[in-house]
């Protein structure tokens, strides 16, 4: 059986590798084999779990029930291991309102500790190790009940994210890189900085409202298409400028300490939340002086997670993000 979760707009289907076997999908024992041969089982997960009962589709929504898929736990006490699905089969190195949503789901089968666990999230991606660990504690903020997700240390620059031919420019003093695909899309998005939090980001600094792209804008087909070939990887992208892809954000100053962002993730589309799209908006605009550390708001459509950045000797050295997750239908 799949549960669905909502956490801040972003939508995850989970379910257990158990029964995943039993609809008669193969998967293998451990979570490092299944991440290894994710191409011979991931898109019929996908597709048992995440597509829409025959004739429920509401017009307009999108091709799938979920914004991914999180299949886990492997084990019955911690560390937990969890693979998380794009729906177009392949896998996330790290997912903020995923591991959100997955550590919910571990309170709710009784498997979470009180003081907290360490998830650790199965990829394939060549270019960052696999697993990829996330410390997560059940915590109460503002009377509501979550968990503090501990993102550890980000990594800035093309060389963090595998970005290549891309060139150095300035936005307010500080170096920060022009990608071409996206200034081509739009002429206000010419100063990017890549951030790496577990997956790879690319953080578009913008100054007017006018120049960040809603939700509706990026399904359109031109601009969508646009967005696919940079943000996925081949086949279905251009691998360009990163061959394993690249998830964007547009993100503008609206006071202090707050930013306005959008998302348009690697391997889902645009999406009306994403913690770690979130932390790595925030983490871009401390790079670039925008914010100070600290508690940092980092506005999306589907919600405004408090983030938490802790510098030491003008180093960002910890990212911490407040998530919370409630079951759908």
């Amino acid at each position: 059986m799949t549960q669905f979760y909502d956490a801040r707009g972003n939508l995850y289907g989970v379910v257990s590798p158990q029964a995943l076997r039993e609809a008669g999908i193969s998967l293998p024992v451990s979570a490092a084999e299944c991440a290894a041969s994710r191409q011979t089982w991931s898109l019929a997960a996908v597709a048992h779990c995440c597509d829409w009962p025959e004739g429920q589709r509401p017009a307009g929504a999108k091709a799938h029930r979920s914004d991914g898929l999180l299949v886990g736990p492997f084990q019955s006490s911690p560390p937990f291991d969890v693979l998380i699905v794009n729906t177009d089969g392949t896998l996330a190195e790290r997912s903020g309102n995923g591991l959100t949503i997955f550590s919910q789901a571990l309170l709710e089968q009784g498997l979470m500790p009180h003081e907290g666990a360490l998830l650790q999230v199965h990829h394939d991606k060549a270019d960052a190790l696999s697993p990829v660990a996330t410390s997560v504690k059940p915590a109460q903020v503002a009377d509501v009940q979550g968990f503090w997700l501990d993102l550890g240390q980000p990594g800035f620059g093309p060389e963090a994210v595998g970005a290549h031919n891309v060139a150095t420019v300035t936005l307010e003093n500080r170096q920060v890189s022009r990608v071409q695909p996206l200034a081509q899309l739009d002429a206000a998005w010419g100063h990017s900085q890549f951030v790496r939090i577990g997956n790879p980001h690319c953080v578009t600094l913008v100054t007017d409202v006018a120049a960040l792209p809603s939700n509706e804008q990026m399904r359109t087909a031109a601009l969508s298409e646009g967005l696919t070939r940079i943000a996925y990887a081949v086949p279905t992208g251009s691998g360009q400028p990163c061959p394993a892809g690249v998830n964007l954000q547009w993100a503008m100053r609206e006071a202090p300490q707050r930013i306005v962002a959008r998302v348009f993730e690697r391997g889902e589309g645009p999406t009306a939340s994403s913690g770690t799209s979130a932390s790595a908006v925030a983490c871009a605009a401390w790079r670039v002086g925008w914010v100070a550390a600290g508690e940092v708001q980092v506005v999306m459509p589907g919600g405004t997670p408090p983030i938490l950045l802790e510098e030491s000797e003008g180093q960002l050295v910890r990212v911490r993000l407040f998530g919370t997750a409630r079951v759908i239908g």
